[in-house]
């Protein structure tokens, strides 16, 4: 483990879904392999299923990452004076925080955690952590809301139709010379037909937002599924994923895209208007060898290769849907089995995202609707001639096989429901399963299939 390579990570989205996984165990190569790894679960700990989320973040970074963590309870010890009730509690967790090599903190209230961080003290302890240069320091959505000197209460605004007003923010870049207010979600389009972006805020409240900002400050906006990563040793900035980061001053953009390296001094003279307003080019990491350049389009497919390319769990499932519907107007009975499958593993791939509303139920639902059509073609199949019949079945065992090797037992079960109500029944033995058509004969009845 190597704590002195001090690294800040801010994230846009997608702290814990499949799109980050390649940035998160570079993030821990970086120390070396073994880590003490803190979640802090406080930007969520107001949440009733906080303790469903930080199980589901655990095995995340467990199974994903290969990364074992512990939970930095959110303690409502609201007094940490000495001798106060919870004063204990309260100082375990700040010295878990402040010795950890790793720590993390995601999705929930900005608002709400900056309250607790400030009674709990741990605002300072993440600040030291960044001046010293001292181990991981991952911030994502909520959390990245509150790294900066100005900070936006999420839910306040979009969900409670509170007037728009910063709040002041812990100021982690502060250290950095980088006074800007930061805005996760920058790129946000789940509204459709009413602008979503700048995490929820739309462009009017932002505009009125920036005005109360000083001259010499900037907005700093990360994209979904997109982080910014400052190296406090090299004082080198990387920005990774599938977006862009902006710099935006007075309602004047930069775009820096992802793939991009610059000098922390050259962020500075964006943040506070001494630089040219111009996107910076690509360029490699000072001392870094021939190899080293960035191809962010190619660590994004690498973290996206069970999902089809797709960085969100909803794009997924649209190209998945697409693919089946080709696959049955070609009658190939295969594919669509195939895509089914592939699905039910994209779903179990993003199950673990801490953010809410992924579209799990959704996805499901559509995977369910491809298992009903792929039992109505089976159906069709039943008054035709048995080799027809048989090219539809054994893809269709072999989805329910890979279903039930992957834990899928309630979907595992609707295609034996579905192929019983055409006709067949299944019959599962230690050596596989076995399907009869029971229209026939017993003499003519089909047997074995080793599916399971």
């Amino acid at each position: 483990m190597n704590a002195g390579n001090g690294l800040l990570v801010l994230m846009g989205s997608g702290e814990t879904s499949p799109t980050m996984v390649t940035l998160h165990r570079e993030l821990l190569a970086q120390l070396g392999g073994d880590a003490d790894a803190v979640i802090l679960e406080t930007p969520y700990g107001f949440q009733v299923n906080r303790d469903d989320i930080s199980t589901r973040a655990r095995e995340y970074f467990r199974r994903s990452v290969g990364l074992a963590t512990v939970i930095a309870p959110d303690t409502q010890a609201d007094a940490p004076s000495i001798g106060a009730p919870g004063h204990g509690e309260a100082d375990k967790v700040r010295d878990l925080v402040r010795r950890a090599d790793w720590v993390f903190s995601g999705p929930g209230s900005p608002s709400y955690a900056l309250n607790r961080w400030h009674t709990l003290r741990l605002g300072e302890i993440l600040r030291e952590r960044v001046a010293r240069g001292y181990g991981v320091t991952v911030m994502a959505s909520a959390a990245a809301c509150t790294v900066g000197f100005a900070a936006l209460p999420v839910y306040e605004v979009y969900k409670a139709g509170h007037p728009p007003a910063w709040l002041t923010g812990l100021d982690l870049l502060g250290a950095l010379g980088l006074p800007v207010a930061v805005i996760p979600h920058y790129d946000n389009a789940e509204g459709g037909t009413h602008d979503t972006r700048f995490c929820y805020l739309g462009e009017p409240r932002l505009a009125a937002l920036e005005h109360e900002l000083p001259d010499e400050s900037a907005v700093l906006g990360i994209d979904e599924h997109t982080a910014v990563i400052v190296d406090l040793r090299t004082s080198l900035v990387r920005v990774w994923g599938r977006g862009v980061m902006t710099i935006r001053r007075q309602g004047a953009s930069v775009p820096v895209p992802g793939g991009t390296t610059l000098p922390l001094e050259q962020l500075r003279d964006l943040v506070t208007g001494t630089a040219p307003a111009v996107v910076p080019l690509p360029r490699r990491p000072a001392g870094a060898g021939a190899g080293a350049d960035i191809d962010v389009g190619a660590a994004h497919r690498a973290t996206t290769a069970g999902t089809g390319g797709a960085a969100t769990l909803q794009e997924a499932v649209a190209a998945a849907e697409l693919r089946f519907d080709s696959a049955q107007a070609a009658r190939d009975a295969g594919t669509m089995a195939e895509v089914a499958v592939e699905l039910e593993s994209v779903i179990a791939a993003w199950s673990a995202d801490m953010e809410e509303d992924q579209g799990g139920e959704w996805a499901r639902t559509v995977l369910h609707g491809m298992i009903r059509r792929l039992a109505q073609a089976a159906g069709r199949g039943l008054s035709e001639p048995e080799h027809t019949l048989g090219r539809i079945l054994v893809p269709l065992l072999g989805l329910r096989r890979r279903l039930r090797a992957d834990g899928a037992y309630d979907l595992a079960d609707e295609v034996r429901e579905a192929v019983a109500a055409g006709g067949v029944r299944l019959h599962d033995t230690a050596e596989g399963s076995e399907w009869q058509w029971e229209e026939q004969t017993d003499d003519q009845q089909t047997g074995s299939r080793s599916q399971a």
